[in-house]
């Protein structure tokens, strides 16, 4: 089985990112998930990188790219605060839509 997370990252440090992803990841591997990369740190993905492909709305390149990386999945794990982020409601739809398990962070 392989999930993936659905977090929050705007308005966010750092550190306050790797943390929640760090409890979300244990959580989905004490469950015996798999958890696909949705951090996209390459330099693929870096500002230069975007600008050089014309990428003009860089949050809807991420997007793209998370909703491909659901596409190997069987859940998403949410993480708190996962409904007042735009790509995450985004992300959340196609869940459902797909049918998706669906895992929030505040029933763990």
């Amino acid at each position: 089985m392989k999930a993936m997370l659905s977090q929050p990252m705007g308005g966010k440090s750092d550190v306050e990112i790797v943390e929640t992803r760090e409890r979300a990841i244990a959580v989905l591997e004490s469950k015996g998930y798999e958890v696909v990369n949705t951090l996209f740190t390459d330099e693929w993905y870096s500002s230069k990188s975007m600008a050089e492909r014309g990428v003009v709305q860089v949050p809807l390149c991420f997007l793209a790219k998370s909703l491909e990386n659901m596409s190997l999945c069987d859940a998403v794990y949410y993480c708190k605060g996962w409904e007042y982020a735009r790509g995450c409601k985004i992300e959340h739809d196609a869940a459902v839509a797909y049918g998706l398990k669906i895992i929030y962070e505040e029933e763990n």
